[in-house]
């Protein structure tokens, strides 16, 4: 009985009678001084300033090193391991800070000999920039030669947290897994010596998060080839039949093009307009025989699919195709559907195109079959009559509790968006068929139009004027440097590796190895604040464990429909 009692003391018991003895740490408050003071989850985009202070005070003295402001941004992703068998389950974490701005304070600033006296509130005032892009350094790892070069140094969005995505008034979804959450906030912390790790050891800290919005242009449209490469469906053809035993009607075809960008209007605009864009459906139909009419059109659906992928390594590509996500232990993917609307097309004319062979066309009136907005023939074209019609379809994003963040790639985590249009027609016999088409769509966002450049304009020409007079600089030929010769690597050798992405311990076992649990810490912000670490700085920007039961949160990742077995998948299946 002695010895369980003594046991308990070495508890939790034995911590609060060590906590007893404790000075009470000081209290730290972040207030914000703009116009965002009063709002529920404060709000900015690109090139907006946050303006705040930080109020600490305490009930008794305490002496401390530094205090550090910080304006940080980071993700944080896992990806559950499924097995048959349950003792290799197990997840594998990635963590990236990839934006650490730091707010520069003089001693002058500090209280007399580093002591902050019992009862007295010190404030210490702080402005920090959104930026625009992230630094170089903040993206090192190898990536595909076709890979855009400055993809994963844009801003990414807010994502993952039901608080920061909220109104004010209720929780909002944002359409995000738990397996892939991106934080900002603005953190305080008092430090006092270092820890065991090296790291800086906080006496005490204050997080306030703040919902990020950048500003994201439209970019080009995607070369799509509409094979096995990527999941879109630019063109579609399909054999229409007059009924059961009775052969083909003809071929139709369904074509169309990525429409322009859902635009997101400023993220603190007073009146919210409708995010809308506009798509075009070409329909071509090619008859079996001169006698054959074309099917009628039943109706169009239009549904919006949410794709997020996440990864624990880097990802060296542009995610264009879902099942390269299946049966991996270090990334995923999870989608959802919104429905947009359904129109009726039972009031669509065909417009019917007569080619003369025997004599020459009269280009005003008869078009070619290759003429623009007329679909390419199709595999059973006779090179004579075929039908066109032409269906515009307006796209609308729902309103709701759905909150749509900007298209992004990011090391880490990715945000794609598609269009899922379904054709129905109907034969002469009253057979129904449908036809599909998914389409890649961007949804940008408006920035602050009142907000101040990076650079002023005298500052761009003298950025401009210098580069143009390095072209006329001599150049220096010269023998490489020792240290660098005999560097070279053939073949296929991987690529210089970048940044050391350490192992964290491993908890299970893949392929007879260590789980590649992988830390990616890439700096941000300032070079000269790159070394500044502290201790328990990877779950403080993580979504509270409060909301994680909150019904609207997704817990779970996309189940494959993709048989492990087939060759042509081109990727490691489950393990385990």
């Amino acid at each position: 009985m002695s010895i369980d009692r003594r046991l308990s003391m070495t508890g939790p018991l034995a911590n609060r009678m060590k906590n007893l003895g404790q000075k009470p740490k000081p209290v730290i408050k972040i207030q914000l001084l703009d116009d965002q003071r009063d709002v529920f989850c404060p709000v900015y985009t690109s090139l907006d300033q946050i303006k705040g202070e930080v109020c600490v005070i305490t009930s008794s003295d305490m002496a401390f090193e530094e205090i550090y402001i910080t304006f940080e941004g980071a993700v944080k992703t896992y990806v559950e391991k499924v097995a048959s068998t349950s003792p290799t389950n197990g997840r594998t974490e990635g963590f990236s800070q990839f934006l650490r701005l730091v707010q520069p304070m003089d001693d002058a600033e500090f209280p007399e000999s580093r002591v902050i006296k019992a009862g007295v509130t010190y404030k210490f005032p702080f402005t920090f920039n959104v930026p625009e892009a992230l630094l170089p350094s903040a993206c090192r790892h190898p990536k595909n030669g076709t890979f855009p070069q400055d993809c994963h140094l844009r801003l990414p969005p807010s994502l993952g947290d039901p608080m920061v995505a909220t109104m004010g008034k209720s929780l909002m979804d944002d359409m995000a897994p738990d397996m892939g959450s991106i934080a900002y906030a603005i953190r305080c912390r008092v430090t006092k010596g270092r820890g065991r790790t090296g790291r800086l050891l906080p006496l005490a800290e204050a997080t306030k998060k703040l919902r990020i919005i950048p500003a994201v242009q439209e970019e080009p449209p995607m070369n799509v080839s509409g094979g096995s490469e990527d999941d879109y469906r630019l063109r579609k053809e399909k054999s229409v039949k007059k009924g059961i035993f009775r052969g083909k009607l003809g071929r139709l075809v369904a074509e169309s093009a990525q429409p322009n960008s859902l635009r997101l209007p400023q993220v603190r605009a007073k009146e919210s307009c409708p995010v809308t864009t506009m798509a075009s459906v070409n329909i071509r139909f090619d008859p079996a025989g001169e006698d054959c009419e074309p099917p009628r059109l039943g109706s169009l659906q239009v549904k919006l699919r949410i794709l997020t992928y996440f990864a624990t390594i880097p990802m060296h590509d542009i995610p264009r195709r879902e099942r390269d996500f299946y049966y991996s232990s270090v990334r995923g993917f999870y989608s959802e559907n919104v429905n947009l609307s359904s129109r009726c097309l039972a009031n669509q004319q065909w417009d019917k195109h007569a080619v003369n062979l025997d004599k020459r066309p009269d280009s005003s009136r008869t078009p070619s079959p290759t003429t623009p907005g007329i679909p390419k023939p199709s595999s059973a074209y006779q090179g004579k009559t075929f039908y066109t019609a032409q269906v515009v379809v307006p796209i609308s994003l729902p309103k709701g509790n759905k909150v749509f963040v900007p298209t992004f790639h990011s090391c880490l985590v990715s945000r794609v968006y598609l269009l899922d249009l379904y054709l129905s027609t109907s034969g002469s016999a009253a057979t129904n068929s449908s036809t599909h088409l998914r389409l890649p769509v961007q949804i940008s966002a408006e920035g602050n139009p009142n907000a101040e450049p990076a650079i002023s304009a005298e500052e761009a020409n003298a950025i401009a004027a210098r580069q143009a007079n390095e072209f006329f600089n001599p150049r220096n030929i010269a023998p490489p440097i020792p240290e660098y010769t005999e560097q070279a690597q053939l073949g296929d050798a991987p690529p210089n590796p970048g940044p050391d992405y350490t192992h964290r311990a491993p908890s299970v076992s893949i392929d007879g190895g260590p789980s590649p649990q992988y830390s990616v810490r890439m700096m941000g912000a300032q070079p000269r604040f790159q070394s500044l670490s502290f201790e328990g700085e990877e779950a403080a920007l993580a979504p509270p464990p409060d909301y994680s039961a909150y019904p609207g949160r997704n817990r779970e990742r996309n189940p494959s429909t993709v048989p492990p077995s087939s060759p042509s998948l081109g990727q490691s299946p489950r393990t385990g």
